[in-house]
C-alpha cells in the first residue's frame, strides 16, 4: 500500500506538470496561429481593397457610360439610319458591359443588381424611343427623341445605381 501511495506521490505531480505543459503549448500554438491569420488578413486587405476600390471606380465609369446623354454624344448618329443608330447604340452598351461584367466578383449582389437594373433601363427606354420612331428616320433623330424623352420623364435611368454604389463604397471604406 504504501508503494502506491509513494508511486501516486510521483505520478500524480508529474501528470499535472504534463498537462499544464499540454495547455501551454496548446495555447501558444493557437495563439500564433491567430496571429498568422491576422497578418494574413492584412496582408490580403492590402491587396484586395485597392482592387475592389479600382472594381467600383470602372463600375461607375461604365454607368456614366451608359448614360443616355453622354451615351449619345459618344457615338454620333450623324450620317447613319436610326436602325442603325439603334444597333450601334445597344452595341455600345453590350460592349461597356461585357467589358467590365468580372468586376460584379468584388461588389455586393444588390450593388451589382442595381448595375443590371440600370443597363436594362437604358435599353429599354432606347427600344422604346426606337420603336416609336418611323422606318425612314435618321440616327439624329433617334437622339433627340432619346434625349427628349429623358427630360420629359425627369429620370436618369443611371442616376439610382450610381447614388448606391457610391453608397456602398461609403460604407465598405
Amino acid at each position: 500500500m504504501e508503494l502506491i501511495i509513494d508511486i501516486l506521490k510521483i505520478t500524480i505531480p508529474g501528470l499535472i506538470v504534463a498537462i499544464a505543459m499540454y495547455k501551454l503549448v496548446q495555447n501558444q500554438t493557437e495563439r500564433d496561429y491567430k496571429l498568422r491569420l491576422m497578418e494574413l488578413k492584412q496582408k490580403n486587405g492590402e491587396v484586395v481593397i485597392p482592387i475592389r476600390l479600382q472594381a467600383y471606380e470602372r463600375i461607375v465609369l461604365l454607368l456614366e457610360r451608359i448614360t443616355p446623354s453622354n451615351l449619345l454624344l459618344r457615338v454620333s448618329g450623324a450620317g447613319h439610319t436610326a436602325s442603325d443608330y439603334h444597333r450601334m447604340l445597344l452595341s455600345e452598351i453590350r460592349n461597356e458591359f461585357s467589358h467590365n461584367m468580372s468586376q460584379q466578383v468584388y461588389m455586393s449582389e444588390q450593388a451589382w443588381q442595381q448595375v443590371k437594373h440600370a443597363r436594362e433601363d437604358v435599353v429599354n427606354l432606347i427600344n422604346k424611343t426606337y420603336q416609336e420612331m418611323e422606318d425612314k428616320s435618321k440616327g439624329t433623330d433617334l437622339a433627340k427623341r432619346i434625349l427628349e424623352a429623358i427630360l420629359a420623364s425627369e429620370n436618369d435611368p443611371t442616376a439610382r445605381a450610381i447614388g448606391f454604389v457610391k453608397q456602398e463604397i461609403a460604407q465598405v471604406f
